[in-house]
């Protein structure tokens, strides 16, 4: 299983007008990173691996995209959402089949 060893955290343009969009702070964010559970590996993914990310601080869950380079312990954040409960089962961590 991977692990992320986040030294800093850096905001695509794109997570940060989504994060925007949908009301997300960047301590929040952080907070994922920190203590989230990694519920997918996106091994192909460049120009580093990523993973999903879930977290649930109270009854609020949030999924975050993040890749880590490893030489320099940098994390990029891709996009941060909460769930969309149509479209993932009770639990978060896997997608509802069609």
């Amino acid at each position: 299983m991977v692990t992320l060893r986040c030294k800093r955290l850096v905001f695509s343009g794109h997570a940060v007008r989504r994060m925007f969009e949908r009301s997300i702070g960047r301590d929040e964010v952080a907070a994922v990173v920190a203590s989230g559970e990694i519920i997918a590996e996106y091994p192909d993914d460049t120009p580093f691996p990523s993973v999903l990310l879930l977290y649930i601080a109270g009854k609020q869950p949030l999924h975050v995209v993040a890749s880590e380079d490893p030489a320099s312990g940098t994390c990029y954040i891709v996009t941060a959402y909460p769930p969309d409960p149509e479209l993932w089962n009770p639990d978060f961590k896997t997608r509802r089949t069609p």
